[in-house]
């Protein structure tokens, strides 16, 4: 049956059935490895790359996708606790298209698109309700876009306006935002989220805003004060970098001067995050210059009567006891009354400033050194360099302290020494694993050996077959008994008496002779096959 099998196909065949059982097992395991290798080797190259398809969906918008890929026989994977869905990266764009056509995600329907669904017999109410639905809309989209944010929600209270009132409601608005775990939001950020609602409304004020996350901290106050999102107040987040900053700075001149982990700084600042607006008006006080306002009043009479004294009548006639001489040079009386307001320019100066918040109320330092290690440094030098570099103000109020003490060492010896045993083990398991490598690469390189050995022998073995062997071996015992026939000849006769004594060297001859076939049948059997082939044939044309 074997004989109708190629060539290749019966070499290797004939090569298994010359394996012994161990090889055989070991083949059959090597080939069941290739196998299955191969088979994961091709479901993995033959699996296509995924791509996202939609990215922070609702459990809502999932579901429908999900659905609609279903139905189509489109594969696809979710990832990120179903909130995110991944296809097949050369049908990511034809996918969103038809999806977007069947109004999936839900959040296709929102913004200014629920303005193209109205009708004409849509009421006013209902078109206000779309605007602002619209608008809410408009304004989650914009905020997801911001780096850190997954999800936003917005809602807006916008009063309706009232023509005969005299005051009117402002509008408020509350955002509620989910931001990543490993990217939470920074105070910039925040305001940044409050300004862009308050931009996008007509009239609503930035103090009317609130922001919250997702897990219920308060990131915005209904104020306008910005929170961080750890829960602490923007003006505690100020201070805690400004005190940060400070120490940074002088830890960093002290570690030149008394080197690193000789010395401790603390700072508490008090900052002034009132808004001061300073108005002054100045007038020039040149005397030189006239006064701002000036009036002049002058009032004179002139007459040439003999009147002494009296009251002058009706149409300027003199009372009794007043005579008027003719031709003389007296004449009637004059009045004259004048008055004059004159404004003059003067110099005026109107200043309006306005404080900026963040400036320094009150600042503290303290400064530790180690005297075990600093004992040559002068604690007054170093308060002189930390006042200049603080920039301590006495008049402000501002303190600063220096003191030398012993550090207490213990925490960081020990750390030391946890450190070097870490590393001594973890050296240590290097080492054992490169030991456990090579060893393991010795054996298999002595089984391997052995295999070849084994089967060298086993080749030398086979390279006889029984026939040849039994027919070798009565060659042999023929040779051996030609060579002692010709040496039983070859003695003389006076020799035949010291025979017995030769027999110990005839039986190591042979046994030598003996030694030289098996040694020729093993170095080279190939050879010795061919060779008693070629006697069996002569004996057989005999």
């Amino acid at each position: 049956m074997t004989d109708r099998l190629p060539a290749p196909v019966r070499r290797v065949t004939d090569m298994f059935r010359s394996f012994t059982p161990g090889q055989k097992a070991v083949t059959i395991a090597a080939v069941i490895a290739l196998v299955v290798g191969a088979y994961f080797f091709a479901t993995w190259a033959s699996k296509p790359s995924y791509s996202i398809l939609f990215n922070n969906l609702s459990s809502k918008d999932a579901s429908a996708i999900v659905e609609s890929l279903k139905k189509s026989g489109t594969t696809y994977e979710l990832a990120n606790d179903g909130q995110t869905i991944l296809v097949p990266q050369d049908q990511v764009n034809e996918l969103r298209l038809s999806l977007s056509g069947e109004g999936l995600p839900g959040d296709a329907g929102t913004g200014y698109a629920l303005l193209d669904q109205q009708g004409i017999t849509t009421s006013d109410f209902m078109q206000q309700t779309n605007y602002q639905r619209a608008l809410e809309g408009e304004l989650s989209n914009t905020i997801k876009s911001i780096a850190g944010v997954e999800a936003a929600t917005v809602h807006l209270v916008i009063p309706k306006k009232d023509v005969f009132a005299d005051e009117q409601d402002k509008p408020t608005a509350s955002v509620l935002v989910q931001t990543s775990a490993t990217e939470p939001l920074d105070s910039q950020q925040v305001q940044a989220i409050v300004h862009l609602v308050a931009s996008s409304v007509e009239g609503l004020d930035p103090t009317e805003i609130t922001v919250a996350g997702a897990d219920g901290k308060i990131l915005s106050t209904g104020g306008g004060a910005a929170v961080g999102t750890g829960g602490d107040s923007g003006t505690d987040s100020a201070t805690v970098a400004f005190q940060n900053r400070m120490n940074q700075s002088i830890q960093s001149m002290l570690d030149s001067v008394v080197g690193p982990g000789n010395s401790s700084v603390v700072t508490t600042v008090a900052l002034d995050f009132d808004q001061t607006q300073t108005t002054s008006k100045t007038y020039n006080s040149d005397p030189s210059v006239p006064a701002l306002s000036e009036q002049n009043t002058r009032e004179a009479y002139n007459g040439a009567n003999n009147c002494a004294g009296g009251v002058l009548g009706p149409d300027n006639i003199s009372g009794p006891g007043c005579t008027t001489g003719s031709g003389s040079s007296n004449g009637p009386g004059q009045y004259e009354n004048s008055s004059s307001v004159r404004n003059n320019a003067v110099n005026e100066v109107n200043e309006v400033r306005r404080s900026a918040p963040g400036g320094i109320k009150k600042l503290n330092v303290a400064v530790l050194l180690n005297s075990s290690t600093s004992t040559t440094i002068d604690p007054a030098q170093v308060q002189q360099l930390v006042t200049a570099a603080a920039g301590i103000d006495s008049t402000r109020g501002d303190t600063i302290a220096v003191s030398a003490m012993p550090f207490d060492q213990s925490a960081a010896k020990a750390a030391q020494e946890a450190l070097a045993a870490s590393s001594a083990a973890a050296t240590q398991a290097k080492q054992m694993s490169m030991y456990k490598t090579a060893g393991l690469a010795g054996l298999v390189l002595v089984l391997l050996f052995l295999a070849w050995r084994f089967s060298r022998k086993s080749k030398k073995r086979r390279g006889l077959t029984p026939e040849e062997r039994k027919h070798l071996e009565d060659m042999q015992a023929a040779l051996e008994a030609q060579r002692l026939a010709e040496l039983n000849q070859a003695i003389p006769a006076q020799m035949l008496e010291a025979g017995m004594a030769m027999d110990d060297t005839n039986v190591q001859a042979r046994e030598e002779r003996q030694r030289e076939i098996d040694q020729m049948v093993k170095d080279q059997p190939e050879e010795m096959a061919v060779l008693l082939r070629g006697w069996l044939a002569a004996d057989v044309t005999r």
